[in-house]
């Protein structure tokens, strides 16, 4: 029985973590298609720097994004960030998250969050804010959002090629339980 929808895949987790790299591997290894994060254009083309409403910006257009593909005929879509990222950046930044953000993360329909541990070195670049222990402070407040709302997650940890596997098993258990 073919499904409505694609799996909607989410790598979640702070910076630094191997999200992109792992969308891109996910989405080849499943034949689905993955989002960049969208932030981390808009931030760079910025010529100053960003502000809440930017982040809002942000939010929104991943909203739309999000729910164009939710339409498309493909067996797997894998995003690269979500809204969840989006509130912890509101919270954590601004102190103040927008309700209609905390009602779209609510009836967003994802089939599996890949929470991303911070054991593999930090990298910088021009966009990124947190070095060092900051990373893992993030991580729990991660893991804290999703479990509080009950929503499907793995951790995935290890380098390189164990880190591919391990996330590969885990979107292959959430397919195999429909079949």
């Amino acid at each position: 029985m073919k499904r409505e929808r694609p799996y909607i895949i989410v790598l979640t987790g702070p910076e630094s973590t191997g999200k992109t790299t792992l969308a891109g591997q996910l989405a080849r290894h499943f034949g689905g298609s993955w989002i960049p994060e969208y932030a981390r254009n808009y931030v760079e083309h910025l010529d100053r720097p960003y502000v809440f409403e930017d982040v809002i910006r942000i939010a929104r257009y991943q909203i739309k994004q999000t729910d164009r593909l939710m339409k498309e005929d493909l067996p797997a879509v894998f995003l690269d960030t979500d809204l969840i990222i989006l509130k912890i950046w509101l919270q954590v930044m601004y102190e103040n998250v927008p309700g209609w953000l905390q009602e779209a993360i609510e009836k967003r329909k994802i089939d599996l969050y890949l929470l991303c541990r911070p054991d593999i070195p930090w990298k910088y670049d021009p966009v990124r804010e947190n070095p060092g222990g900051k990373r893992e402070e993030l991580f729990l407040i991660y893991e804290k959002e999703l479990y509080q709302h009950g929503f499907p997650y793995r951790v995935v940890e290890g380098e390189g090629e164990e880190r591919f596997r391990k996330a590969k098993v885990f979107v292959e258990e959430v397919i195999n339980k429909d079949q």
